[in-house]
């Protein structure tokens, strides 16, 4: 952000910073696994695609020894390789078998559950609807799962173009970071063509998205913009913007401070400002002091959600760090 016009003096202007923002415990939870397992283990540590979609998270476990890999041909045999947060397709586990490589999964737990729903209900007959986005890498690996019996859709018209072979045994699943208003219009649709369809027990969307997404819609009848921290290729980062812009109120992605285009900013009295799952707070820290040197010297916290969500750690590594800490003591 630079060569920004500062407000005339006696104009308020402020900061409307969301909470619950920034990351989520599937994204902690993937960070602590790269971190521990270098600790652990030393460099190098391969990691199957971005560990969490955010190139500043990316970059500083890539400079403590992390290297990033698009697939695992790219892992010299019997190496030690992390899956990202996002989850693999059983192809990618059974070629990690054949490399014999030390696998690490640090796939959201919510992810798996997505998974696990996509295998019960193919063994049960079921075709399943699988509403996402292609390219996801989450998406790939739920696909992976039950490539026979899904069918991808990303929009009411392809729900309106689908043809199952048994209207009676069929199901739908969700990529957890979608649009929640999106995704409510795909499943009535969805409902209203298969009345018989199965879902899951409980919604896929995760909780962070859904927070996240329920909090800008509160703030934006209170501000003039939303910016939202994030990479350009974090779906749930990107929903945010979504959400806002669907509402009236421009809203613009920015990775950092950097990114802001001052001419946002002309005529704004009152910015809001969250960031996506995987979106470090040190960002959001930076941008407020931004804009708190372009006159929005006042700011208001609105703290919609509490959230306590915790998840374990890999089972190989709380084993080892238990192992090695009964050797220390000894």
């Amino acid at each position: 952000m630079t060569n920004a016009p500062v407000p005339a003096f006696g104009t308020e202007r402020k900061v409307i910073l969301l909470k619950p923002r920034g990351f989520c415990a599937g994204v902690v939870r993937a960070i602590d696994v790269v971190e521990i397992a270098l600790d652990l283990y030393g460099s190098p540590i391969y990691v199957r695609k971005e560990i969490v979609h955010n190139r500043y998270v990316v970059e500083e476990l890539r400079c403590s020894g992390a290297v990033f890999i698009e697939e695992l041909e790219e892992v010299p045999e019997g190496a030690r390789v992390i899956f990202s947060a996002h989850g693999v397709s059983p192809a990618v586990r059974a070629q990690a078998v054949e490399r014999r490589l030390q696998v690490i999964d640090a796939t959201c737990p919510l992810v798996t559950k997505v998974h696990l729903e996509a295998v019960r209900f193919a063994r049960a007959g079921y075709t399943i609807v699988l509403i996402g986005h292609r390219d996801h890498d989450e998406v790939i690996g739920t696909l992976g799962e039950a490539p026979r019996y899904t069918i991808l859709v990303s929009s009411v018209e392809d729900v309106d173009r689908l043809r199952p072979p048994d209207p009676q045994r069929i199901a739908f699943l969700t990529q957890t970071t979608l649009s929640l208003d999106e995704t409510r219009h795909i499943v009535a649709r969805l409902r209203e063509r298969f009345p018989a369809i199965q879902g899951p027990p409980a919604q896929d969307i995760c909780y962070a998205t859904e927070n996240r997404q329920l909090a800008v819609k509160a703030v934006v009848p209170l501000c003039d913009v939303l910016l939202v921290v994030g990479s350009r290729n974090s779906s749930n980062s990107k929903r945010l913007v979504e959400v806002s812009q669907n509402s009236g109120v421009p809203a613009y992605l920015v990775d950092d401070a950097h990114e802001v285009d001052p001419r946002w900013l002309e005529g704004v009295k009152t910015v809001a400002l969250t960031a996506g799952a995987s979106a470090p707070e040190h960002l959001v820290q930076e941008l407020i002091a931004a804009l708190r040197r372009l006159g929005y010297d006042k700011l208001e916290e609105i703290d919609l959600k509490e959230e306590d969500v915790r998840f374990t750690l890999p089972s190989q590594l709380t084993q080892l760090a238990g192992h090695l800490a009964t050797v220390n003591l000894q």
